[in-house]
């Protein structure tokens, strides 16, 4: 044991633990899972046995982390050249079994980031650089390329596969074994590879407690954007009387306007 490991912490006696890795508070640690150096763990979270967690990486408080995972370890891009990058993870995250995390590259924000309460089943890749919002479930086999920006409440179906620098609108819904290779927009469910635009995420919507004035303002939305044959810059001008009306349509026009690789289609 260490001094950066707070007493109150249960670190069972086959990890292997570097002396500069810190543990907070009531944190678990199972046998034959690795701490390296750099990775901070915060208070409450669980370790479960043969983890490796590689830093620089700081995890947040009360998270679970299930065998076989690999978080915080360099990414495989050839531009990487050793630079000390970092991987963020926020609270109450479940990380389950062989998800693979990598850290940034200094090319992009140097950072990959994932923020509170997400859900990642067995498998699931994140790539280097990439963030991920709060709430988002990434089913078995998910994988995001690298530098792939994941909106909150966002749901990524089994076996989907992400290009590199897609963002994945919030509160969108991706079908199983999507191939998305352009951007999402904000509340859209896609199916198919390549991914195709089908309808909103109305029940994911009416779950999270949208009015129905709301969800029928943004279906308008989605109809002016793909039933209308409008190019981008003229659904945005359509959507704007609604957008002052109902300020949850402005999430989607921000999706539209932010979009560098196109939307799917």
């Amino acid at each position: 044991m260490t001094d950066n490991i707070h007493p109150s912490a249960a670190v069972d006696p086959r990890a292997i633990i570097d002396p500069s890795a810190v543990i907070a508070a009531n944190v678990k640690i199972g046998p034959w899972t690795m701490v390296g150096a750099g990775v901070e763990i915060g208070e409450g979270s669980d370790i479960r046995s043969h983890v490796v967690l590689m830093g620089p990486t700081k995890i947040g408080k009360n998270n679970r982390i299930y065998q076989f995972s690999t978080v915080g370890d360099d990414t495989p891009d050839l531009k990487y050249k050793g630079e000390p990058t970092e991987l963020i993870i926020g609270d109450d995250n479940v990380i389950r079994e062989g998800v693979t995390i990598h850290r940034g590259t200094v090319q992009d924000r140097g950072k990959t980031i994932i923020g509170d309460k997400n859900l990642l089943m067995a498998y699931v890749h994140v790539g280097h650089d990439s963030v991920i919002g709060n709430n988002c479930i990434l089913v078995n086999n998910a994988a995001l390329a690298g530098h792939v920006n994941v909106g909150d409440w966002a749901i990524l179906s089994g076996f989907t596969l992400v290009h590199q620098f897609c963002h994945i609108g919030a509160h969108s819904f991706a079908g199983f074994g999507c191939g998305i290779s352009k951007d999402v927009p904000a509340y859209v469910t896609v199916s198919g590879t390549p991914a195709e635009a089908k309808t909103i995420n109305s029940e994911g919507l009416k779950r999270r407690g949208f009015s129905a004035e709301s969800i029928a303002a943004i279906r308008r939305c989605y109809k002016i954007i793909y039933r209308q044959n409008n190019t981008v810059d003229e659904a945005l001008a359509a959507m704007a009387p609604i957008a002052a009306e109902f300020p949850e349509v402005q999430l989607l026009a921000d999706s539209l306007t932010q979009s560098q690789r196109g939307i799917v289609r």
